[in-house]
């Protein structure tokens, strides 16, 4: 097992950040509850980080851990709320002071955790409570301007607390600080995507022995990267299923058959299931019914195709960490539902393996490299399970299908020209249910408006439009209405998240 750190989640938005940069510097990182810190296997954890949270630690039923932590000779670090907690339960004084939020400069003081640190710099402060008083034992080496106490250590125990996130790509030499953490647990360094692939190899085939494993392969990131690391292991008892609904991006369903058939030498089973859905679709306007459909016929399809197999005994979904928690964990609320967790129709009768549910988004793009994916997947914008079905506001139909697909492809093409597609997380084109009257060669249209949606963000969870140039929507909008019959007026949607969803319905 590798080598293991810590995150105690008390609630803060950026937990995840905190495990993801451990992770990065090559150290196994996971958040945990913290009341669950005594089930884990102790011999692995070379490391405790207390996160933030938006608490304060002198309130009543204010989040916290076991004492016994202290004695269990394991550096620790807290973080924001997880150094007020620190010094409450070794008893310093916290108290509400002066808020403090945003970028603030720090002073840093004499210390071997510091050395070589520059004296000043900025980091991302977040706080109305304050350490005014320390524990025996501990002493401050950096303070701001309006807060003492902002970065301290024990004098004889390996304890170490930041009052600001080192985290956040706001914070100077965050990462540094991290690594220096790292340095003090002795953790070996073995997080590293062959390692993983290694250790899959081992766990999953201890798992079938003689079984077949099957997976809904969709093109998209997760659920490639699953069928290349199950191919990589398990070669003639893994068959994956790829279902045309009809609602792919333009040339999608040739790009996957070429990779998977050709590059991978996959037992690919295609299903072709265009004029099934788009039947039942037919006069369909709700998106939550669009949504439905195409699920439920999903369902349908995929078990017809799972005859073509024979006998399935497992069934494997690209099921990410990020997906885990974003569904609900003791500490953080729900943010929303996964199609990837809670299990599966009791009739399908197979056994779910999620390979992924250790990785985050980052980490799985540098699995797929390790097995040899190609950019053009491992670097996949997101794309929705419904497809282009919700890019097409009301009734679907060939030919509105058509116009999505064909800019969309404009709208890639001219970004790839212009070099912003590695800078934006997601674009697509939506196909309006809006006419407008539009000249062309001299002759009045009545045509469709098409919305341009492109959004910059880390993770999702809240999105900026991106700042294209001017020239350059000039161009993807020339392109499309002189290319792709039927539009005759293109807008640039610049609403961020929030108020507004990334993608429309």
């Amino acid at each position: 097992m590798n080598d293991t750190i810590l995150v105690l989640d008390f609630g803060s938005q950026t937990n995840q950040l905190i495990a993801r940069r451990i992770r990065e510097l090559g150290v196994y990182s996971k958040l945990i509850h913290p009341k669950d810190i005594e089930k884990e296997d102790l011999t692995v954890v070379k490391g405790i980080i207390l996160s933030g949270g938006p608490h304060s630690v002198y309130q009543k039923d204010a989040p916290t851990v076991t004492k016994a932590i202290y004695s269990w000779d394991i550096p620790i670090l807290g973080i924001c709320y997880g150094m007020q907690l620190m010094c409450h339960q070794l008893g310093g004084t916290v108290e509400a002071s002066h808020k403090e939020f945003g970028i603030t400069p720090i002073e840093v003081g004499s210390s071997p955790f510091l050395k070589t640190l520059p004296k000043r710099f900025n980091v991302w402060m977040s706080h109305e409570d304050s350490v005014l008083r320390l524990p025996e034992g501990f002493r401050s080496i950096a303070h701001s301007k309006t807060t003492e106490n902002v970065i301290i250590e024990h004098q004889n125990q390996r304890w170490f607390a930041l009052q600001y996130h080192p985290e956040v790509v706001h914070t100077d030499y965050g990462n540094e600080i991290l690594n220096r953490f790292i340095e003090q647990t002795e953790a070996k360094r073995t997080w590293t995507m062959p390692n993983f692939i290694q250790e899959k190899t081992i766990d999953i085939r201890n798992l079938v022995k003689d079984g077949h494993v099957i997976c809904a392969l969709s093109g998209g990131v997760d659920s490639s990267v699953v069928a290349a690391l199950l191919n990589h292991i398990l070669k003639d008892q893994f068959t994956p299923i790829f279902v045309d609904h009809g609602l792919l991006r333009k040339g999608e369903r040739e790009q996957v058959e070429h990779t998977f058939t050709q590059q991978f030498q996959m037992n690919l089973i295609t299903v072709d299931a265009k004029e099934l859905f788009l039947r039942k679709l037919k006069g369909i306007r709700s998106p939550e019914k669009k949504r439905k459909i195409i699920g439920h016929t999903f369902i349908e399809v995929f078990e017809d195709a799972m005859q073509k197999v024979g006998q399935a005994n497992f069934l494997a979904q690209g099921t990410l960490y990020t997906d885990l928690i974003e569904s609900g964990t003791k500490t953080a609320a729900k943010i929303k539902s996964h199609h990837n967790v809670g299990g599966l129709p009791k009739n399908l009768k197979l056994t779910l393996i999620e390979p992924l549910d250790t990785l985050f988004k980052d980490e799985v793009r540098a699995l797929g490299k390790a097995l040899g994916l190609p950019d053009s997947i491992v670097y996949r914008k997101p794309f929705p399970g419904p497809g282009i079905a919700i890019r097409i506001l009301g009734d679907i139909t060939e030919d509105k299908i058509r116009m999505v697909q064909e800019s969309d492809a404009i709208f890639k093409e001219e970004l790839i020209k212009s070099e912003l597609d590695s800078s934006i997380w997601q674009y697509f084109t939506v196909l309006t249910n809006a006419k407008t009257v539009g000249v062309m060669g001299d002759k009045r249209t009545y045509d469709y408006v098409l919305a341009l949606r492109a959004v910059t963000s880390l993770d999702g969870m809240t999105a900026d439009f991106a700042q294209i140039p001017y020239p350059v929507l000039q161009k993807i909008s020339t392109r499309i209405t002189n290319e792709v019959p039927g539009i005759n007026r293109v807008c640039y949607d610049i609403t961020s998240k929030p108020p507004g969803t990334i993608e429309w319905e």
